[in-house]
């Protein structure tokens, strides 16, 4: 074929609803939709099984639809620069479509290895926005205000129609086994694909939703009460346009109601439609500073946690074996699901990093393999924020026995996940080392003291926090990452205020 061709590379974007670089390449002419597995990313540490069985799912249904437009979806396995250049060789490329994407380091340089070729090589690539992350962003000045007018941006509509390309073009997608990924059962994990997605928002916006800001804080509820589209958003099997444009229709619907239901649902999808923002404000701390994936983004904190993470510690935490029967029990639950709500990540998070006194990027990491919806934006800067290592945040140190009296109060989720604690009777079973049958349990003494270990954590941070300069180097991270509340508010409620630097200590690593 001697044609020139245009090509829709989907990354982390798996639908054609609301797809500009598909609807505007299909304007042109001969199209091909590629999908790449690649496997040097499916290697990184911060990859799972779990994750690229939703993404084949996604990528399976993504196939099946750009079929029915005339045009399967191409699946090539490989190295991206490779793959474009055997296609140039092939059939010369005019032009290469995709959205951006503010993804882990490896895509980074991928993008920027994918650019310097297509320079060399003559190829115009396009990148429009898919989020509210604005790339080469000089301040965060009027950002709110630059989100909501993307959002309300009409739905792009996509082609009726694609024009078929002749040539034998491979749509193979690959195993798990066959990426070398490890096994990596997680039985309630959620299912990938456009279909999935529409379902997922339709139930949360219409029954699954109305108790959702009372009820997304402890995992008894949340796994109903949360959204759940956090892993559909990750993999783009639906945009966030839609789910914006679809939360404010609802909203309106129900506004002039006063019926209690109605003000419940006004009250949490106002607090749902807030998140939203904030799902794209972290995402631009990566975008701003892509090191703070790897180090710390106030460099005070260099040396502070040891360089390499106390393997026995790592080991009882990632298994959810420390003794603390909340903890563990919320370590379980997101093993067979993929996922769990925003206030557990950030307790799992805070219990490795302060009491356990393990190196954030770790435990971070491990986290990352077991979410399905992780989002490398959101996730590194949640990670150092839950660390306490951004500067800026206040330090939110979770009593671990605290936590699970006041979310798991009769402790039904903890038996459901520890069965080990069967036997505990209520008043001990978030602190079974104190009952007097403790010694015949299956299930192991506390790995620390937990008020003792957040007291030295305490006293570390804050004596480095009450340094002159640590103060002057917070200021400037403020400037540049911290939120302006004015606009992008919690409950639907916009309010004016200067830069906060502390107002998103306790938010999501997904949109929950």
């Amino acid at each position: 074929m001697n044609q020139p061709l245009n090509i829709v590379w989907f990354k982390r974007d798996l639908r054609v609803a609301d797809h500009r670089p598909l609807a505007m390449a299909a304007r042109l002419g001969p199209m091909l939709p590629l999908y790449i597995v690649e496997p040097e990313f499916w290697a990184q540490p911060d990859a799972s099984a779990r994750q690229w069985a939703f993404a084949a799912e996604s990528v399976a249904e993504l196939s099946s639809e750009l079929a029915g437009l005339g045009q399967p979806l191409c699946v090539m396995v490989g190295d991206a620069v490779s793959i474009f250049n055997a296609i140039h060789q092939r059939t010369p490329i005019t032009s290469l479509w995709s959205h951006e994407e503010t993804g882990n380091g490896w895509t980074f340089n991928r993008d920027k290895a994918v650019a310097a070729w297509a320079k060399e090589q003559g190829v115009v690539w396009h990148e429009p926005e898919q989020f509210g992350v604005i790339r080469r962003l000089k301040s965060r000045n009027g950002w709110a205000n630059a989100w909501d007018r993307r959002m309300a941006e009409p739905l792009t509509v996509p082609p009726a129609a694609l024009q078929p390309i002749m040539g034998d073009w491979p749509n193979t997608i690959p195993t798990f086994d066959e990426l070398g990924l490890a096994p990596d059962p997680c039985p309630y994990r959620q299912a990938g694909g456009r279909t999935a997605a529409l379902s997922t928002l339709a139930s949360f916006l219409n029954e699954r939703g109305r108790d959702y800001r009372f009820q997304m804080s402890s995992p008894v509820t949340a796994f109903d009460a949360c959204s759940r589209l956090s892993p559909h958003i990750t993999w783009g099997t639906i945009s966030m346009r839609e789910v914006a444009q679809a939360t404010a229709k609802r909203l309106a619907t129900i506004r002039p109601l006063n019926d209690a239901a109605s003000k419940n649902w006004r009250a949490s999808l106002s607090s749902f439609a807030g998140r939203q923002h904030w799902h794209c404000h972290f995402m631009q701390k990566l975008e701003d500073e892509p090191r703070l994936e790897f180090e710390n983004l106030h460099r005070a904190y260099d040396g502070v946690r040891p360089d390499i993470a106390d393997a026995d510690r790592l080991t009882a935490w990632s298994k959810g074996e420390t003794g603390f029967p909340f903890i563990d029990a919320c370590m379980r639950a997101l093993d067979q699901h993929g996922w769990i709500n925003f206030r557990m990540r950030a307790m799992l998070m805070s219990f490795a990093s302060y009491h356990l006194w393990l190196p954030w990027r770790a435990s971070g990491l491990h986290l990352a393999r077991q979410f399905v919806d992780y989002e490398p934006g959101i996730h590194w800067s949640q990670v150092q924020m839950q660390s306490g290592t951004t500067g800026i945040n206040t330090m939110r140190i979770y009593n671990p026995v605290k936590q699970g009296m006041d979310q798991d109060p009769t402790g039904a989720f903890v038996r459901a996940f520890v069965p080990e604690l069967e036997a505990v009777p209520d008043a001990f079973i978030h602190e079974p080392w104190l009952w007097s049958g403790a010694a015949s349990l299956p299930y192991p003494p506390p790995i620390v003291d937990h008020a003792s270990a957040a007291k030295a954590a305490r006293e570390t941070l804050y004596t480095l926090r009450n340094d002159r300069g640590h103060k002057q180097a917070a200021k400037a991270i403020a400037v540049k990452h911290g939120s302006r509340k004015a606009g992008i508010p919690m409950t639907g409620r916009p309010s004016k205020g200067k830069i906060k630097t502390n107002d998103d200590s306790q938010l999501t690593f997904d949109l929950s």
